[in-house]
């Protein structure tokens, strides 16, 4: 039998696919194991019965064939593509990057059960409805679409015990299908909400990109879940992406409340490798309505895609900043293109590129501007100049005073600080010396409570030492400080309060977070001591005071973003106070009262600070008014990757349009051992941009020897 040849992508930094021999067709997207150097590899069918372009007598079989699994769709193919082709990432490793562990592995995949779905039948239908109200809630579920037993559960924790009454009874019957199941609006929307629902569902059918700008509590979530409700019951599906982990377990919880009869898929680092896996395939095979994860989850196969909503569309979470370096953001807009479907970035403080592409009517905008809550308002800012006071460890006497009439008045509050550990740096008083990474540009972060010196960049760890190793001085001096010594000096204060700290040291096991969340909201927490993980998207209703250590750190940066960073980091733990009734304040210490920042803050006025810098933006022709792209070289001396990028410039032709910055030493240098340095390619065009990324990438993989790492970085965050 003669055999037929395939175009199959292997994970290795390669651009280009290799073809195999198999006796039989295969369809494009199928997994399979091949030999590669002498390895086996998984693989993935790109291109079926090809020509090839090899001596046939040099092609090898394909080993293994995971027939039972089903291929990935052309869909996901398509976008695998798209994505190489922009981040200028080989295919091959771009597709193993989006894919599961699981499917990563030469090994079998183990495929989800396939379960039975009930639905009423022509008797049930005929019959009285049951008059206890979860019952009935059940009931209902049954009689306008189909529900499998899990699914059943999740509306009544006894669903079990009725479905084989209700069968036994012959009320029930399996369902030729599953059948969504009609959905009731379990809140009723604003005249704002409704308005944005209504506005984003006209366009159901077509590729319409929205930005929804409604202030923190302005009830975008509610507004993401009746949009998703509507393209359910119409047989679509919805991928609704957020930028943390953390944010998922409420989230989810408030899925499961609105959507009790609808099959949910989370897909998230978190995730146990088979599970992430089976709900991959749920949401591959059209099982789940709903498909809800962290940035990684833009790549999951949809094929009934009606529907993409981005939370917190801001943050610089959805950026990849290795391997494929991707922006998951912007890759939701070209799915939602490809799939003819709306796509609804939402934000209290729209990252800038959103915002000018609503104000140049790229996207449409959709704005809110009050709280969901009628009784609720926008929280009291002031901020409060530090220079010339004495502070407590970071905390001055009027925040301690706050935070004590807080307490008396039974309040909860919240201090903010993006800085974990005890303190930022230890030294010798003596003789000068910094205890700094070995590794790293940065110096070495005390951790009290573990007894450890740590590097938050690349997590080197060393004991407490007992002397300076210099001068042998045992009086060593902490400078600054992070979560632990401000929960320190609070205890000592505060006695009798209850004091919750909660940053990745304190929530570093599974159930942490939701430990923490529940004491928040069962009012066993008096005072929460927090870091950016808390400044978006939590909903605490007993929230009213804000207090903000040492907000000016991101101001001294060099990185262009540090401004409009700050400025949304406060904007959004600010809006987590006085989402209820009570009445909320902020209080900002700060050292630069009067930069121009802390005016719009206190004003609350994102319109007036984005105007502002992207006029700044303009003037010194940076993103996103223009199109820029980092490459980026990486070495043990540092000499070795700048002649790297010297060189590849000195014989590089600039096309017109694009002009050229560096190469220098990134902001951070020194990152785990190698030495880092980098060029910036700009343009006004976008074309021309990666145009001049291609022809410079080529000359400089005609330069590349021995240890030196080079790395592309379309549209960077990072300087």
């Amino acid at each position: 039998m003669k055999p037929i040849y395939h175009n199959i992508a292997v994970n290795r930094p390669l651009e280009q696919l290799f073809t195999y021999a198999h006796d039989t067709l295969l369809p494009v997207g199928r997994r399979v194991v091949v030999p590669f150097n002498n390895t086996t590899q998984v693989g993935i069918v790109w291109q079926s019965d090809v020509t090839p372009e090899i001596e046939v007598d040099k092609i090898l079989p394909i080993q293994t064939v995971f027939d039972d699994e089903p291929p990935l769709p052309q869909q996901w193919l398509d976008l695998i593509e798209f994505s190489a082709r922009y981040y200028h990432y080989p295919l091959g490793a771009a597709a193993f990057v989006a894919l599961p562990t699981a499917m990563r592995q030469p090994e079998k995949l183990s495929l989800p059960k396939t379960e039975e779905y009930w639905t009423l039948s022509d008797l049930g239908r005929q019959t009285t409805p049951p008059r206890y109200p979860k019952q009935l809630v059940l009931w209902n579920a049954l009689f306008s679409g189909s529900l499998n037993r899990q699914m059943a559960k999740q509306i009544h924790t006894d669903a079990n015990k009725y479905l084989q009454q209700w069968l036994a009874l012959g009320y029930l019957k399996i369902a030729d299908k599953q059948q969504p199941v009609v959905l009731e609006q379990k809140i009723k929307l604003n005249t704002e909400q409704a308005m944005a629902v209504e506005t984003v569902l006209q366009q159901q059918d077509v590729f319409a990109p929205f930005l929804l700008w409604g202030i923190t509590g302005s009830g975008k979530t509610e507004v993401y879940f009746e949009m998703m409700a509507e393209v359910i019951n119409n047989g679509g599906q919805a991928l609704f992406l957020v930028p943390e982990i953390n944010l998922t377990a409420q989230l989810l919880d408030r899925l499961r409340r609105r959507f009790p009869a609808v099959e949910t898929a989370v897909l998230h680092s978190g995730s146990a490798k088979t599970a992430r896996s089976w709900d991959y395939l749920r949401a591959m095979n059209g099982t789940a309505k709903i498909i809800v994860g962290t940035r990684l989850s833009i790549f999951t196969p949809v094929p009934r895609l009606s529907l993409i909503v981005v939370d917190e569309e801001h943050d610089n979470s959805y950026k990849q900043d290795n391997d494929l370096r991707y922006n998951a953001r912007d890759l939701a807009v070209w799915r939602a293109k490809y799939a003819n479907c709306p796509v609804v970035l939402g934000s209290a403080t729209p990252s800038l590129e959103s915002f000018q592409a609503a104000q140049n009517n790229r996207y449409r905008l959709i704005t809110m501007k009050n709280r969901a809550n009628p009784n609720a308002r926008l929280p009291e800012i002031e901020i409060f100049d530090v220079k010339r006071q004495k502070l407590n460890n970071g905390l001055s006497d009027k925040a301690l005073n706050l935070l004590e009439e807080n307490l008396k008045n039974k309040g909860l509050s919240l201090v903010y600080i993006n800085r974990r550990g005890f303190a930022p740096a230890l030294f010798c008083g003596d003789c000068g010396y910094s205890f700094s990474c070995p590794n790293c540009s940065a110096k070495m972060v005390w951790h009290k409570y573990q007894r450890v010196l740590r590097c938050h960049h690349c997590d080197h760890k060393i004991a407490i030492p007992k002397a300076c190793p210099d001068c042998g001085n045992q009086d060593l001096t902490a400078v600054g400080y992070g979560t632990q010594r401000i929960e320190e000096t609070l205890k000592k204060h505060f006695q009798a309060a209850q004091i919750l700290r909660i940053d990745s040291d304190t929530i570093a096991r599974k159930d942490d977070w939701s430990k923490a969340r529940q004491a928040i909201e069962n009012g066993t927490a008096d005072i929460i001591i927090g870091t950016q993980m808390l400044a978006k998207g939590h909903d605490f209703g007993r929230l009213n005071l804000v207090i903000v250590v040492n907000a000016d750190g991101s101001l001294y940066s060099a990185d262009f973003r540090a401004v409009e960073h700050l400025f949304a980091e406060l904007m959004q733990v600010a809006g987590r106070a006085g989402r209820a009734e009570r009445a909320g304040k902020v209080f900002i210490q700060t050292q630069l009262p009067h930069n121009p920042l802390f005016s719009f803050l206190k004003n609350q006025d994102y319109q007036a600070f984005a105007d502002n810098e992207l006029a700044q933006r303009k003037q010194f022709n940076a993103p996103p008014t223009v199109y820029a792209a980092a490459i980026r070289a990486d070495a043990v001396k540092i000499q070795d990757a700048l002649s790297l990028l010297n060189n590849a410039l000195q014989n590089f032709r600039l096309p017109e349009q694009v002009t050229v910055y560096g190469p220098a030493p990134q902001l951070m240098t020194r990152l785990a051992g190698r030495e880092r340095v980098q060029l910036f390619l700009e343009s006004p065009n976008r074309q021309a941009l990666h145009t001049a990324v291609t022809q410079f990438s080529q000359q400089l993989n005609n330069s590349i020897s021995g240890d030196i790492r080079v790395s592309i970085d379309i549209d960077p965050y990072d300087c």
